[in-house]
């Protein structure tokens, strides 16, 4: 495609050199540059792009973006007669996702495109509308935290939001595998980077907004400012003609979003009764949800196997979502009832134990808080919880996560959660009050699990903390393992190492019980 034909007239550029070159490659990476590409020379939080723009230029770049600063400082110190097209722009990460998405010829104009943006509920909620559309008998497509996915296959998540390239070259491989509809994880590192600029949206959902990300963010006002850019910024600019807005309304920080000017069709959800789909005769225990699904002025019965309130709101939000989209009540009920299991989301481990296990990705002060609430509300015995907290992350959420923990469990085990590059003693430490502050007090002795009737223990390794709480549940006992859900690795030091939770109580379960009923 040619230069000038991949610039928007909606951001102010500075061109030095010829704008009719052809551009057959859209990178930010300059390890990847081959003679033809627009180079992105980003700004980044541990390294610059501007260092990189010499091996762009040796690798054959036709153009280079960067702020102008720093095209100044690179033309200093090279010859501008070997220079490619220089293209100044004080904000290149919001010029690369509207090139990326010309380059790849805007292929979300070519789908329905949902954006699922807040700190927890994202995963579950798309997996809930991707079989929703299914029941539906339309061709879904999904980006988020787990996997990205569609027609049968199933691609590694490096990011829960790519990068705006990536996006866009997903983006059209899905338009060419004729997929219908698209939900897609937004999360706020990527509105604060732009890197679903570009994209057409049909609707964006909001979930509910808790402590999270405040190594990123400056403040809360900042991480709301960042998931409010989904609506205000990238629906406002959607070109597609009916978009629509679905917000959880019992959420403060959705009130909040409600009370500004929303674009398109504006639908809210939660079981208050101002909500326009909620959910009323609610069944909720150990054998799943059922209820009635209230959609505007139709009323349908619903059933799910999904486990805990958290699912109630989840089921709501793919509800109101489908709904605008023009599915039926009845249909959508199929596809809730369709949708079985969540990887690491309130996942049951059965392997004959007389105790339940749930693994659960809960790694946020709120998120846990719902979980353990939620279990807590349908337990008949203890409700014993495995958690930790991760490292080179918000150090606040620590001491929260600890209370959070504290208030609802009965026993806690205090472990490790990818220390990264931290001291895992450390992290241990930090979170350590927040159980002491709920009353809660320490033992040492994993053998005492098996009759603490409350209490803690701190194990660092993680295997060894599983194996104590299982080896220490008793019959109608309640285990949450929660921080890692699907993840299926630790990170210690920069190093990833094989761990799976759900492994992990199979490993052990199946063998202590074996031959035994469940």
């Amino acid at each position: 495609m040619i230069l000038r034909d991949l610039l928007p007239n909606t951001l102010p550029v500075q061109v030095q050199g010829n704008l009719e070159v052809e551009i057959a490659q859209v990178t930010y990476d300059s390890r990847v540059v081959q003679p033809g590409a627009l180079f992105f020379a980003l700004p980044g939080v541990k390294t610059d792009g501007a260092r990189f723009l010499d091996q762009a230029r040796a690798n054959g770049a036709y153009a280079v973006v960067a702020p102008q600063h720093t095209l100044h400082e690179w033309l200093a110190h090279t010859a501008s007669s070997a220079c490619p097209t220089l293209i100044a722009c004080d904000t290149p990460r919001a010029l690369l996702g509207l090139v990326a998405a010309r380059f790849y010829r805007e292929p979300s104009k070519r789908f329905a495109l949902v954006g699922i943006t807040g700190t927890s509920g994202k995963t579950t909620t798309t997996y809930l509308l991707e079989s929703i559309w299914r029941a539906q008998g339309w061709s879904a497509g999904v980006i988020g935290t787990v996997n990205y996915r569609y027609n049968g296959k199933e691609l590694p998540a490096p990011f829960t939001t790519p990068e705006a390239v990536e996006l866009q070259a997903l983006f059209a491989d899905m338009a060419a595998a004729d997929v219908s509809h698209v939900v897609m994880e937004v999360s706020s590192h990527a509105l604060a980077q732009d890197r679903v600029r570009g994209c057409q949206w049909d609707g964006a959902l909001f979930t509910n907004l808790g402590r999270d990300h405040l190594d990123f963010h400056a403040d809360f006002e900042d991480y709301f400012a960042a998931k409010s850019r989904l609506f205000l910024e990238g629906l406002a600019e959607s070109e597609k003609p009916q978009r629509f807005a679905a917000v959880n309304v019992d959420d403060d920080w959705g009130k909040r979003l409600l009370s500004l000017p929303l674009p398109g069709q504006v639908w809210t959800y939660g079981l208050q009764a101002e909500a326009k789909v909620s959910a009323v005769e609610v069944t909720n225990d150990f054998h799943g949800i059922s209820g009635k699904l209230r959609l505007g002025e139709e009323t349908v019965p619903f059933a799910s196997r999904l486990l805990g309130a958290p699912h109630l709101y989840n089921m709501l939000a793919a509800a109101t979502a489908a709904y605008a989209l023009g599915v039926s009540p009845a249909t959508i009920a199929l596809g809730i009832r369709q949708c079985e299991r969540i990887p690491g989301r309130m996942e049951p481990v059965v392997a004959g134990q007389p105790f339940t296990v749930l693994v659960d990705y809960a790694h946020k002060p709120d998120a846990l808080e719902k979980v353990l609430q939620s279990v807590r509300q349908m337990k008949t015995g203890r409700l014993l919880t495995v958690f930790g907290c991760g490292g080179d992350r918000d150090r606040g959420k620590r001491p929260l996560m600890g209370a959070a923990a504290g208030r609802f469990s009965d026993v806690v085990i205090l472990t490790s959660d990818n220390p990264r590059t931290e001291d895992p003693w450390q992290i241990l430490a930090e979170a350590e009050p927040g159980l002491t502050a709920a009353g809660l007090k320490k033992t040492d002795d994993p053998a005492q699990v098996a009759h603490l009737q409350s209490g803690y223990l701190v194990i660092e390794d993680r295997r060894a903390a599983i194996r104590a709480v299982l080896a220490g549940a008793q019959p109608h006992d309640v285990v949450v393992i929660a921080g890692k859900g699907h993840e299926d690795y630790q990170i210690i030091g920069t190093t990833k190492h094989h761990f799976d939770d759900r492994e992990e109580v199979l490993a052990y379960v199946s063998t202590r019980y074996r031959g035994q009923p469940a």
